[in-house]
């Protein structure tokens, strides 16, 4: 596929500064990728410069949500450029498009808009452990009209940015009890805008009572345990790590699958079963589950200090844990190019000469 480099976007890289603060997807690289799906075809991609869109008011997306999305990082290895599993993401994004009834972009489409963006963004990636180049790609439904139907018409984007870790620091979550994020047969194991904007109510909730995340409750029993709104969940009993079986409306986290892979490799009891909430609620308030942490692409590992539900607190004793510590050091040494990568996982990318 050829992809056309802008002019207009080598200008903007090279008088492009990154800011002394990052915080986590604020700062935004000034270039993107962009191809459009038209007449049953994708056209070639190009790269950019970073700007605001121009839809139709009656844009589909606008309206009835045709959007999905990916998130990813590219890291500082040594002297090189590493991508982290990023066909994990291209095959996720497939499953959510299809969810969506949108036409799945190309895997040779997706990865070529990936390395293109990360490759002329190579200088903007920061230096510091657990930093890194977020990458979003997303596709949205572009056809202008109100008939409650799939699009014809799709754009498909790249846009990055230099950040930190998301969720630094020990969280405590909020058992949520009232709501759901996804309904059972619905699209809760894609990775779409819907199940975000449906966990932003219950969010504000538990701000309010002093708390930093959901922990989400399956749809279909309301007592066994999901997911965060955007994160998988862990939990370490008698020193083993449990996290909930996937169940169709869990999302398939890269990390999670990472996670388990390398508790595996380091020896570590390992268990994906149904996780009754009211069961470790009383686990936590025993010891006998000593630590909790949850897991993502943008946050990499996140301590649980604390599990809220109705008027009562269950503190668990680590926070953070041995095991947290132990597979979030043992995952940042594969993806900053610290120690062999034995299991394939990174993908170099060729810094772009601007």
């Amino acid at each position: 596929m050829s992809i056309k480099i802008q002019p207009e976007a080598i200008t903007s890289l090279r008088g492009y500064e990154v800011p002394e603060r990052l915080g986590f997807g604020t700062v935004m690289a000034p270039v993107m990728f962009r191809a459009r799906y038209q007449d049953g075809r994708w056209s070639d991609g190009e790269l950019v410069p970073y700007g605001p869109l121009a839809l139709d008011p009656a844009a589909k997306v606008l309206h009835y949500a045709q959007t999905c999305f990916e998130g990813m990082k590219a890291y500082r290895c040594g002297s090189e450029i590493g991508l982290f599993r990023p066909e994990r993401n291209a095959e996720r994004m497939v499953h959510s498009a299809r969810r969506l009834c949108m036409p799945p972009v190309p895997e040779d489409l997706f990865m070529d808009a990936v390395r293109t963006v990360v490759s002329h963004c190579a200088t903007l990636i920061p230096v510091g452990t657990g930093e890194s180049l977020y990458i979003r790609p997303f596709l949205i439904g572009t056809q202008p009209d109100l008939s409650v139907t799939a699009s014809k018409a799709y754009e498909f984007y790249v846009i990055a940015s230099p950040s930190e870790a998301y969720h630094a620091g020990n969280m405590r979550l909020w058992v949520e009890r009232e709501d759901s994020r996804a309904a059972v047969g619905g699209t809760g194991d894609a990775k779409v805008g819907g199940n975000y904007a449906a966990s932003l109510l219950s969010i504000a909730r538990l701000k309010e009572r002093g708390y930093d995340q959901s922990l989400w409750l399956n749809p279909g029993n309301r007592r066994t345990v999901d997911e965060l709104s955007g994160m998988n969940f862990f939990a370490v009993m008698d020193g083993a790590l449990h996290t909930p079986a996937l169940n169709g409306s869990i999302l398939e986290g890269v990390t999670r699958d990472s996670m388990l892979t390398l508790a595996r490799d380091l020896g570590i009891e390992v268990h994906e079963r149904e996780i009754d909430i009211d069961d470790l609620l009383a686990l936590v308030a025993s010891g006998t589950c000593s630590e909790a942490f949850a897991c993502g692409t943008a946050a990499i590992v996140s301590p649980i200090s604390e599990l809220g539900d109705s008027e009562n607190r269950y503190r668990l004793a680590s926070a953070p844990g041995p095991v947290a510590a132990q597979l979030r050091a043992a995952l940042l040494d594969i993806q900053e190019g610290r120690v062999e990568d034995r299991f394939g996982w990174m993908q170099m990318v060729q810094m772009a000469s601007l």
